[in-house]
């Protein structure tokens, strides 16, 4: 079972403050490429899975937003990290 939930939003400064959508795909696809469980949210994305693996996968995705151009990027995270075990079903089973 994961161990942690991770919610980021990625904020890349982009060249002649072009549009970030394009970036912010490409950021959700590097996580969709780690195989873990994640879901879109509006303002976020929350990422399931081990605490270190969920960091190497936020340090590509800026990286990422660099090789595309960006001169720098923001990420703003949230982290919930329970050893014994979490996942984003748990934590919000009582609302679905």
């Amino acid at each position: 079972m994961a161990n942690s939930l991770v919610s980021i939003q990625i904020l890349p400064k982009t060249k002649n403050g072009e549009n970030v959508i394009p970036y912010v795909d490409e950021a959700i696809n590097v996580i969709h490429q780690s195989g873990l469980t994640y879901q879109v949210n509006p303002l976020e994305t929350t990422i399931e899975g081990e605490l270190g693996q969920i960091f190497s996968i936020i340090t590509e995705m800026n990286e990422r937003m660099i090789e595309m151009g960006s001169s720098n990027v923001i990420s703003q995270i949230k982290v919930l990290y329970q050893p014994s075990g979490i996942t984003m079903a748990e934590l919000t089973e009582k609302y679905r």
